[in-house]
């Protein structure tokens, strides 16, 4: 069920996007200004996701609004959607950028999780990939599969072992690596400057933050692609993220590796979290309480920006090629993104508190 409602929603996007805005009026916002909260810091995807969109936002609204991108790192990004749950009002002044990192509390029952996406409202959903990254001494022994880096001591700057970090952290494991994190960073932005410091020896970025922030560091040499995570394909398979079509996916790299299972409950534990935060990983929400003008004004406006005829030049550049969702497809990955099997729930509480020391139950 959570497949075929991921399926729908990357099948309809394709038309959704292409919809311009409908005939009803907007709230005009004329010499107003948005608030777009990010819980993250500066430097990570969701800065560089929220910063393409916020100008295109502005200018799609009615009446051209200023939109600014407010960033409340904090707590694994908890801290910020605390702030939009209990303390936003809902006058269509305020949207909210959400992540796979603020997803994954609230699927796990993280006990500083006072949100809820059930009274939110989304407005845009999109799709993003992530990249796995190695300094270029230890891609030497890297060649499609792991064996020769077995061993060797990693260090990784994470968020936290309940965020997105868990489908890296997962992965290496199942690769039979020898990962340690340091946890508390704010963003991945912040996982990045670590590793470009030589502090880390191991890294991933989502995809707008590699395009970014990692690509000048392979054009220099100073870093090599490991893997993506893949994409999700139509059929509920994981698939070369089109994004990045020449770097193998962790599924590849497990099938290559020796010990490492592409079935059973770890892979399938494995999955619905990468399901979960990955082909909806971003998203915006308007608050609780949001009346259907506000909700439509958003959406319009989104879809406006979808249909410039340079959106799929500029936002290949900076957000990757992936779905941006609205409307009937944006609220399918929504509950794609919000919901896990219990089993795969079940695993990754386990693994959180055998493997980490967090206790979630």
């Amino acid at each position: 069920m959570l497949i075929e409602t991921v399926k729908h929603a990357l099948i309809g996007a394709a038309t959704a996007t292409a919809l311009t805005a409908t005939a009803h009026a907007d709230m005009d916002l004329s010499g107003k200004t948005i608030e777009w909260i990010i819980p993250f810091s500066e430097s990570g995807g969701s800065a560089k996701w929220a910063n393409f969109y916020a100008p295109l936002l502005s200018e799609a609204l009615t009446g051209e609004p200023t939109v600014v991108v407010k960033f409340m790192p904090g707590a694994g990004s908890t801290k910020g959607a605390n702030h939009f749950q209990e303390n936003v009002e809902a006058d269509g002044l305020t949207i909210f950028g959400s992540s796979g990192s603020t997803q994954f509390p609230y699927l796990l029952g993280d006990p500083r999780v006072r949100y809820e996406y059930n009274d939110w409202n989304v407005v845009l959903a999109s799709g993003t990939g992530g990249v796995a990254y190695l300094p270029p001494d230890l891609a030497k022994k890297y060649d499609g599969d792991v064996t020769n880096l077995r061993g060797e001591d990693f260090i990784y700057g994470s968020q936290g072992a309940t965020r997105l970090d868990l489908v890296p952290l997962l992965a290496w494991e199942m690769l039979g690596l020898e990962v340690e994190p340091v946890f508390g960073i704010k963003g991945r932005g912040d996982g990045r400057l670590m590793f470009e410091r030589g502090e880390a020896n191991i890294d991933y970025q989502t995809s707008s933050s590699y395009l970014k922030g990692v690509v000048p560091l392979v054009e220099e040499g100073k870093a090599v692609p490991m893997m993506t995570w893949g994409a999700l394909g139509v059929d509920g398979d994981i698939i070369r993220d089109p994004t990045f079509p020449d770097i193998p996916t962790f599924k590849e790299v497990c099938d290559a590796t020796v010990g490492c299972l592409t079935e059973g409950e770890k892979w399938a534990a494995w999955k619905a979290f990468f399901i979960a935060g990955f082909p909806a990983q971003k998203m915006v929400f308007l608050p609780n309480g949001a009346t259907d003008e506000m909700i439509e004004t958003y959406s319009n406006a989104f879809k406006k920006v979808h249909a410039r005829d340079d959106f799929s030049e500029i936002s290949k550049k900076r957000l990757g090629v992936y779905p941006q969702m609205t409307g009937a497809t944006a609220d399918a990955a929504l509950k794609s993104a919000t919901n896990v099997p219990d089993s795969a729930k079940a695993f990754v509480v386990n693994w959180l508190e055998e493997r980490y020391g967090v206790t979630l139950k």
